[in-house]
């Protein structure tokens, strides 16, 4: 009987062995750790880059938001491309666009060129973002996927924290800052070379496959028009929150992504099935995820240049002491995952790392310049800890309630939100962040007899200026720093209480849901497929 049952589900020999699963998540591993490392390796060595190539300061954002605004507005295609199609070929495929992308940037000449190639690498690192967790989702059953999400977790602190330790060394090796963009190529060869001889996965052929192209065509107007306009919002030169030109750019994303939703409420196959996202558990896993996503990309941002402005330490060392953080992050994502896999227990890991969050934040908001270093590291470890003990477990409670046909658009909806909202977060904390500075400079500047406009506050090659206001920016940074944090931790209170309301379902051990227990059947066609596929099943199991 059950030989029949495996003939006619193609799902079922998807449960790997053990060794067998860790030899494919090799590949899937190698290629995200590399994705991720090219962020945080051009994020050290930036200033230098910009400087080589004669950019301005509207570039360097540039530099950052072409390669966000790539990844965020594609990893939703991504992830339902993986819904239709071959897997395997799709993450091969998003290794190919990073390698072309990268190498593009290494030998780019002028800052249009370096543009070019960040969103070819956004695309890319989308297309991993999305692909390696659906494929993870397909091969491994909920219950056992703890302990392999939680390996995930670790490869993301990893690079987190050895980006900036190694775009250091490179940007003052004789190596030179392309080098930032090219010891990514080889190691996404060796992933791909990886992927090659250790993922197997079958292909399920699928007869009359459409594609939502205006779906996604207006998803990634309305994301990159809001990411716009919170990359600049709030900043010197360009436009304050509230002005005609943020009425403007809100106004226009907002209607493209109301017109998106009212397309994707009527296609045959939606790039973002409505009822996916709109089910209870991703739908607060998704507003758990913006606080994730602010705790990793805002944490890892505000605090290298807390230690690099504020401290005076070098990108080299500013990395070493961000280690707290990932020490954290990894030791909650892999202790939690394996716990999880052997209790089969999810909910209260994830409770607790959101209220890990909200005390971790609150400790940051207290730090200032003059803050002892092991106190701050003993704060970012908790954040670490909690970040760790969130991130992959809110993806892996979406899976548990998705058929393995929506796995790639669940998994991907809830990156996505991630991105997005680190985006978000980064922008507006970086913009309450100058604010703040602006007015302790200019009360630093007032108490030794200097005019505030003179110099110093928004100059942040602080080596450059006098002792005296040197001395003044540093201070006014590190004390800035803690009322970021604040915002954050109320922020992350809302990621609490979504966290508490998810409900506790048990996680399934087998690999696909039942498709008549599917609550988010999303394509007529393919659930009458799956309902002649079990009829066949009875019938077999009846001859045997």
């Amino acid at each position: 009987m059950s030989s029949s049952v495996e003939a006619v589900t193609p799902r079922d020999p998807f449960a790997m062995t053990h060794r067998e699963i860790l030899e494919a998540m090799t590949g899937l591993l190698a290629a995200l750790f590399t994705a991720l490392l090219s962020t945080t390796i051009v994020a050290t060595a930036l200033p230098t880059i910009i400087g080589d190539l004669q950019g301005s300061q509207t570039a360097y954002a540039w530099v950052i938001t072409t390669a966000l605004l790539a990844n965020a507005a594609s990893t939703p295609i991504w992830g339902k491309f993986a819904d239709l199609f071959n897997k395997k070929v799709l993450v091969q495929s998003a290794i190919v666009i990073f390698v072309i992308g990268s190498i593009i940037a290494g030998f780019a000449h002028n800052v249009p060129v370096l543009l070019v190639a960040r969103v070819v690498q956004g695309i890319g690192m989308g297309g991993l973002t999305a692909l390696v967790v659906a494929i993870i989702g397909s091969i491994v059953s909920p219950r056992e996927r703890g302990r392999y999400s939680g390996y995930m977790g670790a490869v993301m602190a990893v690079s987190m924290s050895g980006g900036p330790i190694l775009g250091g060394v490179i940007v003052d090796s004789p190596l030179g800052w392309r080098w930032c963009f090219f010891v990514c190529v080889p190691l996404a060869v060796i992933a791909l070379v990886l992927l090659q001889r250790t993922l197997r996965l079958p292909t399920e052929r699928k007869e009359g496959v459409s594609i939502d192209w205006l779906g996604a065509a207006l998803l990634t107007g309305g994301v990159s028009v809001l990411l716009i306009w919170v990359s600049f919002a709030g900043k010197a030169g360009y436009y304050d929150w509230i002005s005609g030109e943020s009425a403007l750019y809100v106004g226009v994303g907002v209607l493209l992504l109301l017109a998106m939703v009212w397309v994707e409420s009527r296609a045959k196959s939606p790039i973002i099935p409505l009822p996916i996202v709109t089910e209870r558990t991703t739908g607060l896993a998704i507003i758990a995820s913006v606080a994730v996503g602010m705790g990793m990309f805002g944490a890892t941002t505000f605090l290298g240049q807390y230690f690099q402005t504020a401290r005076g330490f070098s990108p080299t060392i500013a990395g070493v002491l961000t280690i707290p953080l990932v020490a954290g992050m990894l030791v909650g994502s892999v202790g939690s995952g394996q716990l999880i896999t052997r209790f089969g227990k999810w909910k209260g890991f994830v409770v607790t790392g959101a209220a890990l969050l909200v005390v971790g934040f609150a400790l940051l908001s207290t730090i200032d310049h003059a803050t002892s270093l092991w106190q701050v590291g003993v704060y970012i470890a908790v954040v670490g800890f909690g970040v760790g003990m969130m991130m992959q477990n809110l993806v892996l409670a979406v899976q548990n309630t998705v058929s393995v046909h929506n796995i790639g658009a669940a998994s991907s909806s809830v990156a996505f939100f991630r991105t997005f909202g680190g985006a978000i977060g980064v922008s507006v904390l970086g913009s309450v962040l100058a604010t703040r500075v602006g007015e302790l400079s200019a009360q630093g500047f007032d108490r030794i007899g200097m005019r505030s406009g003179s110099s110093g506050g928004s100059n942040l090659d602080i080596g450059a200026l006098p002792a005296p206001i040197a001395q003044i920016v540093r201070a006014a940074y590190g004390d800035a720093t803690g009322r970021i944090f604040l915002i954050a931790a109320g922020a992350t209170i809302v990621a609490l209480i979504a966290a508490a309301l998810l409900p506790n379902n048990p996680l399934r051990r087998t690999i696909d849901i039942d498709p008549a227990l599917d609550p988010m059947r999303v394509d007529a066609e393919d659930d009458a497929a799956m309902n002649d596929q079990r009829q066949k099943v009875e019938v077999s199991s009846g001859s045997a």
